[in-house]
């Protein structure tokens, strides 16, 4: 700086320090200030005084807004958030899991610390960076959300922390206003006050909506998410697994990978770019490293996908379906008793369909464990051998054979596995549940046998006629009849009527007994269709229900006779827990005595020999073990049904097959009756079941004889005591007893008399007959007759076959009459040194007499074969001779070693014996008329040429020899053989276990 610059300002530092100096200055410069201070603390009052004008309309304005939103305790609180939808879970037996039922949200719960770390803190670092930090509300999110409800702006962005959007999910709505942020922003601060952060984050994991899952069903809650998209559980969540859930809420259909169809979506850029999103966040959050971040950000999630997956539903649809009725049925109950009423008001129809609506949303919404009594592995295999089975039948009008079948054990009831259908995407209906069919003879020993032994008035060798009967009704007569109208034995024990299914003897006994009320027992065993109709119907004792019954509830009666006569009800549900914890329904068995054990004993004793000598012995050669198996095949009318039911001291197991529209099975398909079809196929599926639990199904010990039962002899046409008389004929047989009931009185069925034979039928001779063609021995004495049923025989004669070992009996009223008229001639054929002539078609026919050359020389029985081996040269004829001596003319001649001749020249050589045959006729036709009187039924007593063998269920010896395998072609021969001929005889071939007119005629 130079001199005059350093003058310069010296001088002007003089003039400011004067004018500072000056009094004038000071004084203009006091005035100056107090101007200055005024103003500003004028401007700080109105700010004070604007501000809190304006805090004053706002607080005023929040109050209004919230001004109808209670004041919620922290029990209110706690109740609202936690009350969210959670989906029920089933279990198979031993808590084996099955999935979760059908709703319409999936969601199960899962505490926090069963979550993921990553996951936790991608929630955080996307839904709420400060969420440790605040009190449930963010101040700049409060002035945002009042910025845009004032300025009207097109985007209301709102409030946005955790706590608040577990708020409005859970007690708001999603409305977008001012008054719902302000209730919200209230309840938020509460919530902040009475919960813990981890309490709060919990709470929104288990409620947020995440999308779809694999099986196309909508999900809420990271537990659904991290199983439905990823198959694995919160915890085991991966960092770009739990970026990907965290990042689902903002738009959970939009980012979810599966379509409604559960199959992955073609394009899943949205989700993945949200993932990355999320990531970056969680990076700039510090909640990962770099390394971390850029790993994660190039991982391929989409291999984490898991393929579509079959729902429960979908999977075991019959199982679940099942599931949901019993459930369903149980929290009615349980919520109508809840609400004071109890269960008898249930059968109000209305009562009862509104708790069963409450009770289906309960179970669908408040996340039960229902546990169940089914066997996981048992059941696969049942529907694996279902599936695969080969031998149903044919489909008929479009239609398969369905199938049914269920295992219950019987000491508890529980219910081991069943078989519903064989496509449950044909036919939804459960075969084994709830199907009603008329069970044919499986019927027999729950409402015959077992309560007749229980009341005394059957025992295994009670004895009745099984010959064609007719049973008055007041209205038509009954008439059952045994399988292909045969096989007929005169006169069958209870023992042997069961073992092949004899209906004739079933019906006589039923008839013994029904005044006794014999269908309560059905009621006492579970059965829940019958009337009051069914009460008074002979024709229930074979199966002929007015409404049928279900597989499961006729499986469950048979367990009674296993159970020493008590009935345990099967169930499937075991227990239902609510998601608390708490038992709210646990399984009693509750026992109902039916029977006493020695009742319960002889019938199942019975039923053993069906299965190893009866209707159902070729179970036998197909089961993989060995059981103290008893059970009972059936049949219904017209082929609809075909039954097989058995029990062994630890399970009870039934099939069922039929078309839904009841069609005829009958007939063979791959070489089998539909009889064998059925028996095949209930061994197919036990065996399975043994495979997978041996000491369940094959248990080690028998069914053991209780006290009170004794052996006893007795004579087979009475079932008393025998008598010399029964011992002489041959008629003794011996079987067990109820001691109480044990024949006491000995046999007077027996008198002496003779008798003639027709086939294999035998009558009274009369003093006429010539004694030629008389046997002697005994006749059943008509005071008998009532105890074996003979009142209702149609022909008496029949009632003791000679094809069986009966000795020299026949009945007291088995009476021929005269026709009137000599019999009409013979053709007969001589083969081999042998003639031979068929049985003659006239009824009253009891001989035969054989001519060589003019002179007789054999008098043949018309019960014994009608065959003659002729000599060395001759000619030969034979007659016919009726029961009072009138003798037919000849049969033309034949010659011994030549042609047969004329029947002209037969006349002609003959017609001297013809004449003097003559004479003798005409005398005994007026001896016969005057004995006898006309006789205006004669057609009834005439017989076929030839007796054709009825088709049975029993195989022969033989057959039960061979493999099965091998009888398929052969049986199918002789089945379609048997079939024909009896077509030809009868038109169309009769049931084994027939039903009444009655039956059909409503269920056709």
């Amino acid at each position: 700086m130079n001199n005059y610059q350093k003058d310069r300002f010296q001088t002007v530092w003089k003039q400011l320090t004067r004018f500072f100096q000056s009094e004038k200055t000071h004084k203009n410069a006091r005035v100056t200030y107090q101007v200055i201070w005024n103003l500003t603390l004028i401007l700080i009052i109105v700010g004070i005084l604007g501000f809190s004008f304006a805090g004053g309309v706002g607080a005023g304005y929040f109050a209004a807004l919230v001004n109808d939103e209670p004041v919620r305790s922290k029990e209110d609180l706690k109740k609202d958030i936690y009350n969210y939808e959670e989906t029920s879970e089933v279990y198979f037996a031993d808590e084996v899991y099955l999935g979760k039922l059908k709703s319409d949200l999936e969601r199960e719960e899962v505490s926090i610390d069963k979550v993921s770390k990553h996951l936790k803190n991608a929630v955080i670092a996307t839904e709420d960076e400060y969420f440790y930090e605040h009190d449930g509300v963010v101040p700049k999110a409060i002035l945002r959300a009042i910025y845009q409800e004032f300025s009207n702006a097109t985007v209301q962005s709102g409030g946005s922390t955790l706590t608040q959007q577990l708020i409005k999910n859970q007690i708001l709505t999603n409305e977008v206003s001012f008054d719902r942020k302000a209730k919200e922003i209230l309840l938020a601060l509460r919530v902040e006050k009475f919960f813990e952060k981890e309490e709060i984050l919990e709470t929104y994991l288990n409620v947020s909506t995440l999308g779809r899952n694999s099986s196309g069903r909508n999900i809420a809650g990271v537990e659904s998410a991290a199983e439905g998209i990823f198959g694995v559980e919160a915890k085991d969540l991966t960092l770009p697994q739990s970026a990907f859930i965290a990042g689902l809420p903002q738009s959970p259909f939009g980012y979810t990978p599966y379509t409604q169809q559960g199959k992955l979506k073609e394009n899943q850029e949205p989700g993945i770019n949200r993932m990355k999103t999320v990531l970056k966040r969680m990076y700039s959050n510090g909640y990962i490293t770099k390394e971390e971040y850029a790993k994660a950000n190039a991982y391929d999630i989409t291999k984490d996908f898991i393929g579509k997956t079959e729902m429960p539903s979908e999977k075991y649809p019959w199982l679940t379906n099942e599931i949901e009725k019993r459930s369903i049925e149980i929290l009615s109950v349980s919520l109508a008793k809840e609400d004071g009423y109890e269960e008898k008001d249930l059968k109000n129809a209305d009562l009862k369909a509104q708790y069963l609506a409450l009770a289906d949303r309960k179970l669908r919404q408040n996340g039960y464990k229902v546990y169940t009594t089914v066997n996981k592995k048992i059941y696969d295999k049942m529907q694996e051998v279902t599936k695969n089975y080969p031998n149903y039948g044919y489909d008929k009008a479009g239609e398969p054979v369905e199938a049914g079948a269920i295992l219950i054990e019987n000491k508890t009831g529980k219910i081991i596995s069943f078989v519903g259908g064989r496509d449950f995407k044909r036919k939804q209906y459960n075969h084994a549940t709830a199907s009603l069919r008329s069970n044919g003879s499986t019927m027999k020993p729950l409402v015959i046998y077992g309560p007749g032994i229980e009341l005394g008035k059957i025992s295994p060798g009670s004895v009745s006629a099984n010959v064609p009967i007719s049973i008055p009704t007041g209205g038509k007569p009954w008439s059952p009849g045994n399988y292909g109208g045969g096989s007929y034995t005169g006169v069958s024990t209870a023992r042997e009527a069961l073992k092949n299914s004899y209906n004739i003897p079933a019906a006589l006994f039923y008839k013994k007994i029904i005044n006794l009320s014999p269908a309560s027992y059905l009621e006492k065993m579970g059965f829940s269709t019958v009337t009051k109709g069914d009460y008074s119907n002979l024709a229930l004792s074979l199966g002929a229900m007015d409404k049928g019954v279900t597989v499961e509830e006729n499986v469950n009666a048979y367990g009674t006779f296993a159970n020493s006569g008590e009935f345990i009800d099967a169930y499937m549900i075991d227990k239902i827990v609510s998601k608390d914890g708490k038992v709210i329904y646990q399984h009693k068995v509750k026992p109902v005595d039916v029977f006493s054990p020695q009742a319960a004993y002889l019938t199942l004793d019975m039923m053993r020999d069906v299965v190893n000598s009866g209707t159902a012995a070729s179970v036998r050669n197909r089961l993989a073990f060995s059981s103290d198996w008893a059970g009972k095949t059936g049949t219904s009318q017209n082929y609809w049904d075909a039954w097989f039911v058995a029990s062994n001291p630890n399970v009870s197991f039934g099939t069922w097959l039929g078309y839904d529209k009841p069609k005829s099975l009958q007939g063979t398909y791959n070489g089998l009756e539909y009889n064998k079809r059925n028996l095949y196929y209930w061994a197919d599926l036990i065996n399975a079941a043994y495979k997978v639990d041996p000491k369940l199904i094959d248990p080690d010990k028998r069914f053991e004889m209780p006290g009170g039962i004794v052996s006893r002899s007795f004579c087979g046409v009475s079932g008393l005591l025998p008598s010399s008389s029964c011992q002489k004929a041959g008629l003794v047989k011996s079987d067990l007893f109820i001691a109480k009931y044990a024949p006491s009185r000995a046999d007077d069925s027996f008198i002496d008399g003779q008798y003639v034979s027709v086939g294999s039928k035998r009558y009274a001779a009369l003093p006429q007959t010539p004694g030629e063609f008389k046997s002697g021995g005994f006749m059943l004495n008509p005071d008998s007759f009532a105890d074996i049923g003979l009142r209702y025989v149609v022909d008496p004669g029949s009632v003791i076959p000679g094809a069986e070992k009966s000795g020299n009996v026949v009945g007291a009223t088995a009476k021929l009459n005269d026709n009137g008229k000599a019999p009409d001639p013979l053709s007969i054929a001589i083969s081999n040194g042998k003639i031979t002539w068929g049985l003659h078609h006239e009824g009253d026919v009891v001989g035969y007499r054989v001519y060589k050359d003019g002179k007789k020389v054999a008098s043949i029985n018309a019960g014994e074969n009608l065959v003659y081996k002729v000599g060395s040269g001759g000619s030969y004829y034979v007659t016919a001779v009726d029961i009072v001596g009138k003798e037919s003319a000849p049969s033309q001649h034949v010659e011994s070693g030549a042609k047969k001749t004329s029947s002209k020249e037969d006349s002609a050589k003959n017609k001297d014996d013809r004449g003097k045959d003559k004479i003798v006729n005409e005398v005994k036709k007026t001896d016969s008329k005057e004995e006898n009187g006309p006789d205006k039924n004669t057609d009834t007593n005439k017989q076929p040429e030839k007796d054709i063998q009825p088709e049975k269920e029993t195989e022969t010896d033989k057959e039960k020899e061979k493999d099965p395998v091998q009888d398929k072609d052969q049986n199918k021969e002789n089945t379609d053989k048997e079939i024909q001929g009896n077509d030809k005889v009868q038109g169309t071939v009769n049931d084994q276990e027939q039903e009444t007119d009655k039956a059909e005629d409503e269920k056709e």
